[in-house]
């Protein structure tokens, strides 16, 4: 009986648990591969991507910004207003970076990267903590580019959220 009342606990314990039967967000091999494409413009709004992730997330050269980002910029993150100036000060006066070398290449754990007319969405792994501990799941990034710069951002940050780089 002892035995019985021991498995049952058991059984209701692992029962009232959350699943956690996901698999793992891995970045890709050999991310840099992923922003060039065999259509001329198709490749040229991945590059324009890339030195956004590489050049301005990844080391911070904030004041190269206007090379690759239009003036009118249109930011569907909710903790960043509208305009190249807005998005500069967010990154430069509110979270406060400082930049540091530009790497060869990027670190960002980029999944995968999928252009569409002048879309450009970069699919990345995002670490969390959940009940279970930590976990990875899929963050996404998505550039409007016209005429060599972003246009239009959108990811799926919330209010308050600020963004974690190092993902």
């Amino acid at each position: 009986m002892k035995s019985f009342l021991i498995s049952l606990v058991t059984a209701a314990i692992l029962l009232s648990a959350p699943a956690f039967a996901q698999t793992a967000v891995e970045p890709a091999a050999n991310p840099d591969k992923l922003f060039t494409s065999p259509d001329p413009q198709l490749n040229a709004n991945k590059q324009v991507v890339y030195r956004i992730i590489r050049d301005l997330l990844e080391a911070n050269h904030w004041d190269q910004a206007p090379e690759y980002i239009a003036e009118d910029y249109i930011q569907h993150n909710p903790n960043a207003a509208d305009g190249l100036k807005a998005v500069v000060d967010f990154f430069t006066q509110v979270l406060k970076v400082k930049p540091t070398p530009i790497p060869e290449t990027i670190s960002f754990p980029v999944v995968e990267v999928m252009a569409e007319g002048d879309l450009v969405t970069v699919i990345s792994r995002r670490k969390a903590v959940g009940p279970n501990g930590q976990y990875t799941t899929a963050w996404f990034d998505t550039w409007r580019i016209r005429n060599g710069k972003a246009v239009e951002h959108w990811d799926p940050a919330l209010m308050n959220e600020a963004p974690d780089l190092s993902k």
